[in-house]
Formats: structure tokens, sequence, C-alpha cells
């Protein structure tokens, strides 16, 4: 280990473009053929890999040769779920708990804004090389072109605004991240008008309540996916009641970016999924978050509290925000703590068995957070969801594999095509970690060293 750290000291961050390099004699970890190699070599030429081999190789064909021995190499991590036009800090949300008298939301977007790099240079730092921005106002496709055009930044696909039987009056501030579409030609017209700016995805953010059931939306859910799918494009759609997930499939849907939570998924569900080749992406770290944050029982892991901003984490302690500024959901978080918990609890017993069920079933799981929500803490919060992944009875390679090649699926095109696994001509996106993922998920976060686009970054360098 201590090779390899002195190796990485002398290069520091170096492009790896001008020469080629090989890590030597570490344990590589394929998730996508469940792979567990010792003594291999991974090369990489440029920003691609060349080849993964074990055994004694040619020198001349290794370039620099760094040591990696008692290492564990795995792919990229890949949180398919994150939200770059929300924070995870206290002011993030408004329409879900209004603190405009304390932080006006308009200076909530400027400081998101002027932030990003940070936020991206925190995923780098937790492993995560690629991300899929589930629904942003129109400037995440700005997002995304600074991500890509930034060296230390994970890749992101991205969708638009997201198409609701619901508006958000308190998050448009000109440009809203949700957009209410009440005929299935608005629906159609919004689709055609986001094609425009080359969305990766198109978001619906299918609300089902007292005065918005199932059968009501279910038209311009239709609309939406014929009209995306016209165009090549992909459909996500948010969609936590089983009924509501079962219309959104059987309409035509990609994905399903949340655990269904109502009630057990049945069998006819599951074939459905599977005979639809759907991805389901749990997003289970969220379903807690906003009821610890206002209930003043945040449960932050060690990752989240050293790799998450301290800015956003400080402000999520409600006690110190004056008694007659906390909206009264808040208030009532605050007067009966359990009754929080309980809820959480309850949510947890529908979905964590549901996971295990579509997991055992063969249905692609792609590990995501929701980051960006109150809470929800962009970069390590990932390692949050792992937790939950493992309590649901995932296996320490599934849960890699979810992360990783499922996730790469998701992302889609041609980066999803070379992204999540560790094959020749892939992207050179690797985590290098002191210890076996594969023994305890909670390694995943005994970060050495990240590779992105064969660029070496050694892990305590990274926030620096």
């Amino acid at each position: 280990m201590k090779k390899l750290i002195a190796a990485l000291l002398m290069i520091a961050v170096i492009t790896l473009h001008a020469e080629k390099i090989s890590l030597v004699r570490a344990t590589v970890i394929n998730p996508a053929d469940g792979k567990v190699m010792p003594n291999a070599t991974i090369v990489i030429n440029g920003d691609k890999i060349e080849r993964v081999s074990m055994g004694k190789q040619d020198a001349a064909s290794l370039g620099r040769q760094i040591d990696c021995a008692g290492t564990f190499i795995i792919p990229g991590l890949i949180d398919t779920h994150v939200h770059f036009f929300q924070s995870a800090d206290l002011f993030t949300r408004p329409d879900g708990a209004d603190f405009n008298s304390v932080r006006p939301y308009k200076d909530e977007v400027a400081w998101i804004k002027s932030h990003l790099d940070d936020v991206f240079a925190r995923y780098i730092r937790c492993g995560i090389t690629s991300v899929v921005d589930d629904g942003g106002p129109m400037w995440n496709f700005e997002v995304r072109q600074n991500a890509n055009a930034t060296a230390k930044a994970p890749r992101v696909a991205v969708a638009g605004p997201l198409i609701s039987s619901v508006s958000r009056e308190k998050l448009d501030l000109g440009d809203p991240p949700i957009v209410k579409v009440d005929t299935p030609d608005q629906a159609r017209d919004f689709v055609r008008k986001l094609v425009e700016r080359k969305p990766d995805f198109v978001k619906i953010w299918y609300i089902v309540d007292k005065d918005h059931p199932v059968d009501a939306f279910r038209p311009i859910v239709r609309a939406t996916i014929e009209e995306s799918h016209a165009h090549k494009v992909r459909v996500m759609v948010h969609a936590t009641e089983l009924e509501t997930a079962r219309a959104a499939v059987e309409e035509g849907a990609d994905i399903l970016v949340h655990s269904v939570i109502d009630k057990p998924v049945d069998d006819a569900f599951v074939k459905l999924l599977k005979d639809r080749q759907t991805i389901l992406c749990p997003t289970l770290v969220v379903f807690e978050r906003y009821g610890r944050v206002f209930s003043h029982q945040l449960n932050l892991t060690p990752e989240e509290q050293k790799w998450g901003n301290p800015e956003v984490i400080a402000s999520l302690d409600v006690t110190k925000i004056p008694q007659d500024k906390l909206p009264d959901r808040i208030k009532s978080a605050l007067a009966d703590p359990k009754a929080a918990m309980d809820r959480i609890d309850k949510t947890y017993e529908v979905a964590l068995p549901n996971l295990k069920k579509l997991e055992d079933a063969g249905v692609t799981i792609a590990a995501g957070t929701d980051a960006g929500n109150i809470g929800t803490i962009h970069g390590p919060a990932l390692f949050r969801e792992f937790q939950l992944m493992k309590q649901a009875g995932l296996t320490n390679m599934e849960i890699l594999q979810c992360a990783t090649v499922n996730a790469a699926k998701l992302f889609g095109g041609d980066i999803g095509a070379h992204v999540g696994k560790l094959d020749n001509g892939c992207f050179a996106d690797l985590v290098v970690l002191k210890s076996n993922p594969v023994d305890d998920i909670a390694h995943a976060s005994d970060i050495d060293t990240v590779i992105k686009n064969g660029v070496m970054y050694p892990a305590d360098s990274i926030l620096k």
C-alpha cells in the first residue's frame, strides 16, 4: 500500500493520455461478470482500458507500472438518481418546507449554481464517476455541458423539467423544474420542446392523491411516452404506488425511479417489469431523510459527515431556526419524533422486501439516491443507499452490480455502454480500494484512489 501511495504522490493528479499506465498486482473485481481476479493487471492507455489480465505480463507492453498490491479495484460507481437543482440543504424545497423568510429561494438557487464544481468534486471523492440527473430546470442542460467539460467531475446524463399532474409554484423562478401538463397534446408539445435540447431522458412525475387518481393522468403518460419514443428518448417515471408504477410500465415507461412503498409487489407486476425489461432505481435513502431532518433525528453516515458539503450539513439542524419561522410541518415533526420514525419504518417494511423480490426475480436494479433532496447529500448518500440495500437482503456483489453494470444500463447511450465494467475499450473510470467490498459493502467507501477518464486522483487530495 505504501508503494502505491508513494507512486501516486509522485504523479499527483496526472493526465494519462500522454503515456500508458499499468496498475499491477491488484485484486480486480468486475461486477459485470461477478469475477474476482487476484494478482491482476489493468492497462490504461489514454482515457480507455486497454486490457485486464491475470498472471505474468510482458513488461515492455505495460508502460509505467504502479504497484497496487493489497488493493481492490472496481469500476467507477454510478448514482442514477440525483438532482443538481437541489443542494440537499434545508432551504432547497420550499414546496415541502417553506423557509423563504429565512433564506429566499432565489438566493438558494444562486448558491447552488455557484457551487456546482464543489458538488462535482464530491462525487469524484466518493468514487462516483457517472451520475444521472433525473430532472430539473432547463439550466440542467448547462450542468451537463459544464460537467462533461470539467476533468474533476462525473459524467452526467440529464432530463429536463418533470412533466406532472401537479405544479409546484414555489419552485418556479421563471425556469420551473416541474411543469404541470393538462392534456396529451400539451404533453407532446412539451416533449418536442425538450427534444430540441437533446435530453438523455424525459421524466414524468406521476403524482397520485385524492385529487389526482391514477387513471386521470394516464392519457398524458401515454402521450408523453409515445412522443418521447418517437424521438428515440427513453422515459423515466416517478411512481411510488403499485398501481401507478404498473400503469406507467404498461404505457411503456423504460425506467421507474422509486420503490413501490404502498403495498407488496405482486407476481404480475414482477413479470411485467421482466417482460418489458424495465429498470428500477429504488432510491431508498431519500424516504428517510425528510422525516429525520424535520424531526431532528438525522442519521448521516461517517462518509456524509466527512465528504458532504459542510455548509449544507450545518443547515440541516432545524433547532437553529427561530421557532416563529418554522413551518407547521416541522413543528409537528419536532413535537412527535416517534411518529416520524414510525412512518419511515412503515415505508421500509414495504420497500425493502419489494426490492429483494425484484432482485431475486432478475429485474434490473440500478442504485440511486435522489441526492439533492433535503438531507440526501450529494455524493456520499450512495453509501447509505448501500446500507439499506444490504438491509433488504442483497449480497455485496449484487449491490456492486446495481451501482456499476446495471446503473450503466440506465445511463444508456454510448457512454453507458463504456462505463460500469472493467473491459477492453471501456472508459478508464476506476476506484482503487484499500479493502474488499465483496467481503463487506462498507468497504466500497475505503477509497485510496479514484481514476476518472484516465486521470488519477489520490482520494485525500480531491477536496483540498
